[in-house]
């Protein structure tokens, strides 16, 4: 059965702190990208235990390329002004294997549910603004056959026409150069493999994996 075609997605850049202030309360924002719910609960650990001192460390996580798997916590802020609205900031800009804590020092100035939920929605907001956001795009491995003779100057021609070499795997009987291909240039890339070789070397499919892009 064929691998199933990953998704395109998008994730935070990297990590960032972003800090605001509402009504003399100070709202910090950490971002994280994380590969599934465990690393997700490590750096909301991590952020507790920076800021014990805090009154609230809200959450909202968001993981897996189909958004399968969410969670947020108000932390003791009232139901649903925090963890929903930072959650709600995630879900509508369509970004993944991201987390989010925001942790709030009071102010000593009551902000009301619709401030609660603007403020901490806007901390998560303004920090994604900050770090920028990546796209990360399907790539058709294959793995490309090549005896110790044609090797170099396949390789090399494999650069030239613009194509990612992304390893090479020296055998005892050849090398196996691994190739990776947006999916809407495979057919192309078959046809241009038949035509550099004489069709003497056939690609073989060797899984996915994703081109990451930053989004302007």
């Amino acid at each position: 059965m064929p691998e199933p075609t990953p998704k395109r997605y998008l994730t935070v850049r990297a990590g960032a702190r972003h800090e605001t202030e509402v009504k003399k309360s100070r709202f910090i924002c950490s971002l994280a990208r994380v590969a599934d719910e465990d690393e997700a609960q490590e750096f909301i650990a991590a952020v507790r235990k920076e800021y014990w001192d805090a009154r609230h460390n809200c959450t909202a996580f968001v993981v897996g390329e189909d958004q399968r798997r969410e969670r947020s916590s108000d932390d003791g802020e009232p139901s649903g002004t925090a963890g929903v609205p930072m959650l709600e900031v995630l879900r509508r800009r369509g970004i993944t294997d991201t987390v989010a804590v925001v942790t709030r020092y009071f102010g000593g100035i009551k902000l009301g549910a619709g401030g609660l939920v603007r403020a901490y929605g806007s901390a998560v907001s303004e920090a994604l603004d900050t770090v920028g956001l990546l796209e990360r795009r399907p790539v058709a491995l294959f793995s490309v056959p090549a005896d110790h003779v044609r090797a170099g100057r396949l390789e090399n021609d494999l650069r030239a026409a613009g194509y990612e070499v992304r390893d090479l795997a020296y055998e005892a009987t050849g090398v196996r150069i691994e190739v990776g291909i947006p999916e809407a240039g495979v057919t192309e890339f078959h046809a241009w493999l038949a035509e550099a070789t004489g069709g003497a070397v056939e690609a073989v499919p060797a899984g996915w994996s994703h081109r990451e892009v930053p989004v302007e």
